[in-house]
């Protein structure tokens, strides 16, 4: 059973979605509110559908904030050519306008979830990250890293060839940790990884940026 966040405050859409998905064995949570959302998106999720026009704020900036090592579709109203370009190219899976059609939501729901059930393993090089497991490997042995080291790797590996900037990665470092995080900590994690993984050229600095993964 696939698990899905709703992060959407129109009822109406809520119980068509949920009735929608349901129906075809789906677990669906439910946010009517980006307060509602921050609370829940530490849970394992395999899709979230984001609607951008919520009560308590703007949902691309809450996705570019929050969401961008999650697989996220947005489903919205706003048909707005440069919303939808700034959407995809911050790496949403897809963008649907609404109205939409049932049948369609419900297929390209299924072909994200299909591709990314079959992008389960990442690998770079001779570094691969297994995202159900939670585990890395470097020439097929396997790598102890702390969870915070997991999630700074793992959110650069799930944009590749694209910059995650440092106030991304330090925000998601804060998220978890719970407490500040200082710049020079991140500094101090990113060389901690290149030591583990025994490669200092997989994670590119991008000076007075952020850090990037090609493949």
């Amino acid at each position: 059973m696939y698990n899905i966040l709703l992060i959407e405050d129109n009822d109406y859409i809520i119980k068509g979605i949920k009735y929608l998905l349901e129906s075809h064995n789906f677990k669906v949570t439910v946010a009517k509110s980006l307060k509602e959302a921050k609370e829940l998106i530490s849970n394992k999720y395999d899709l979230i559908i984001l609607d951008l026009m919520l009560p308590d704020g703007d949902g691309l900036k809450f996705y570019e904030e929050n969401l961008k090592d999650k697989t996220t579709l947005i489903l919205t109203a706003k048909d707005d050519e440069d919303i939808i370009s700034t959407s995809l190219d911050s790496g949403v899976e897809d963008y649907i306008i609404k109205p939409f059609r049932s049948k369609e939501l419900l297929s390209r729901i299924n072909k994200i979830l299909k591709r990314n059930k079959s992008n389960e393993l990442i690998t770079v090089e001779n570094v691969t990250i297994d995202t159900e497991a939670g585990r890395v490997f470097v020439n097929g042995e396997e790598i102890t890293l702390t969870s915070l080291e997991y999630r700074i790797l793992l959110l650069l590996f799930q944009n590749l060839n694209r910059i995650v900037t440092r106030e991304i990665l330090i925000d998601r470092i804060w998220d978890i940790s719970g407490k500040f995080v200082e710049d020079n900590t991140l500094t101090v994690y990113i060389k901690r990884i290149r030591e583990k993984l025994g490669n200092d050229n997989i994670i590119k600095t991008i000076k007075g940026i952020g850090y990037r993964v090609d493949k």
